[in-house]
């Protein structure tokens, strides 16, 4: 028998009821106001080149939204002051690569990339509005790479 996990608590996969679920998460993404969502969009889609999952709102202002390997972010709005305590968390295949293209193209670089005491390559860069964007490599020889769940 299978067991699936709900709200933390795992079920048994014949034992899932409405009552015991929890809230029921079809999908999810981080929304970003920024203060100047143009400056905004073209950092995310043209310097990180994050994909497109979808393009909403008036051509001349869309809203965007990217694709974050298993989440979403979406870019649209304004917001008067920055935002304030968020980070973005981006596992990549190589952080070395990615910061010295991220460098070139003039991205402001905020911790340059080292092996954390958790065994973790990590690396810190600022979108324009000065978000947090952590770039994460998970080394060959890391517990996460072998660990199944």
């Amino acid at each position: 028998m299978g067991f699936l996990l709900s709200a933390g608590r795992p079920l048994s996969g014949d034992a899932v009821c409405p009552d015991d679920a929890g809230v029921d998460v079809l999908s999810s993404r981080v929304l970003l106001r920024p203060t100047d969502p143009a400056r905004s969009r073209a950092f995310y889609r043209d310097v990180l080149e994050l994909a497109v999952y979808r393009e909403f709102g008036p051509a001349e202002d869309p809203g965007l939204v990217f694709f974050l390997g298993n989440g979403l972010l979406e870019v649209a709005g304004r917001s008067d002051e920055p935002p304030r305590g968020l980070s973005l968390w981006l596992q990549v295949r190589d952080v070395a690569t990615e910061f010295e293209r991220l460098r070139s193209a003039g991205v402001r670089v905020l911790h340059e990339p080292r092996t954390e005491p958790w065994g973790l390559v990590e690396g810190w860069v600022a979108d324009p509005d000065g978000v947090r964007i952590v770039l994460v490599e998970v080394p060959p020889d890391h517990p996460l790479r072998r660990d199944q769940r």
